[in-house]
């Protein structure tokens, strides 16, 4: 794997389709949402994700670059999304709660694209379901294809984040 020498960002990344409710999404953009969290996820590279927000967007609109994912028990993974959002530590536990280890990918880089609706999404793969977990594009011709196309698009808004350091204390 290939790292970049521009800002930090993997040029060499694994592409993944996710969902994300409009509200997380909403809050990267301002600043209080620096990691993606979740119970199961890939483990020692990065990836670029490609982010299909659910209802009421209900578009695949925007492209994150996300560093190699924090690998960690709940309650460390927890203290993460604490030092960004006082009071969002709870809910993240609780997400987590019963796990052994969660993910919290760093958020690096987003940009944002008029993207596809569902409709739309359904006429260039012939049907289409938001996704549960994570995708991997590369085993899926269409969903690169598509990808692809979004990626086209001229960018929306685009941002570069800070680049979030778990404490190893």
């Amino acid at each position: 794997m290939q790292d970049a020498l521009f800002d930090g960002i993997a040029t060499s990344s694994e592409p993944v389709l996710m969902s994300l409710n409009p509200e997380y999404y909403d809050l990267m953009w301002r600043g209080l949402k620096r990691h993606e969290f979740r119970r199961r996820y890939l483990s020692g590279r990065p990836t670029t994700w490609y982010v299909y927000l659910t209802t009421p967007a209900s578009r695949l609109a925007a492209v994150i670059d996300l560093g190699t994912a924090i690998e960690d028990t709940p309650e460390r993974i927890a203290a993460l999304a604490e030092e960004v959002r006082e009071g969002n530590g709870a809910s993240v536990y609780a997400y987590l709660d019963g796990l052994e280890r969660g993910f919290a990918m760093p958020i690096r880089r987003a940009r944002e694209y008029e993207g596809f609706s569902a409709d739309e999404l359904r006429d260039l793969l012939g049907s289409f379901h938001p996704p549960q977990g994570y995708t991997l594009i590369g085993r899926h011709p269409q969903w690169q294809a598509v990808c692809d196309k979004l990626t086209a698009q001229p960018t929306a808004r685009g941002t570069t984040l800070p680049i979030a350091v778990a404490d190893d204390s």
